[in-house]
């Protein structure tokens, strides 16, 4: 039987600028997934999501092959994530819009 582990990363955080999740530790896992829900809609506004790794949770890059996903601020997103190393956060940023969204952001896992 596979293994999984769903994480809520954020409640409920007002977008105002630059975000980024708390780092997470997925070493074990063989696949992920984000999940974005704008439980304040910003219809308009557009925000950019980022998959950043790390080799030790501390110093982050850009995941080199998911390439920046542009949305704008409203419903649910997906952004499935392979090839990830040992530690993965969520890196948003309003980048246009005079109103800032809420973000509920989910990560899910699986080996």
């Amino acid at each position: 039987m596979r293994q999984s582990q769903s994480a809520v990363m954020e409640r409920g955080v007002d977008l105002e600028g630059v975000h980024a999740t708390e780092p997470f530790e997925t070493a074990w896992a063989g696949e992920a997934r984000w999940y974005v829900q704008f439980l304040r809609p910003a219809p308009g506004t557009e925000v950019e999501f980022r998959v950043q790794i790390s080799p030790d949770g501390i110093n982050w890059i850009d995941h080199e092959g998911i390439a920046p996903l542009t949305s704008e601020a409203v419903g649910l997103l997906s952004i499935p994530v392979d090839r990830f190393g040992h530690w993965l956060r969520l890196r948003s940023e309003q980048k246009s819009g005079a109103e800032s969204p809420m973000l509920r952001i989910y990560l899910e896992l699986k080996e």
